[in-house]
């Protein structure tokens, strides 16, 4: 197995961490509910799943929670 001639200085390790940035989370406002959510997941109101504006589940799992 290969392993590194030389060590990486840390501003070489800086460098390419550089491009490594969080995105933004991208929020959406159901049409059913009026709630607040992460765009594409299901979330919950008044103990109730939803899914795009429509009711996925009556009572929602405990980990949804």
């Amino acid at each position: 197995m290969p392993n590194p001639k030389r060590r990486h200085s840390q501003q070489r390790s800086a460098k390419r961490r550089t491009h490594y940035k969080a995105s933004e989370v991208t929020l959406s406002t159901d049409g059913s509910t009026g709630e607040t959510h992460v765009r594409h997941r299901a979330h919950v109101n008044e103990g109730k799943l939803y899914y795009k504006g429509k009711l996925v589940a009556e009572k929602a799992p405990l980990r949804a929670l």
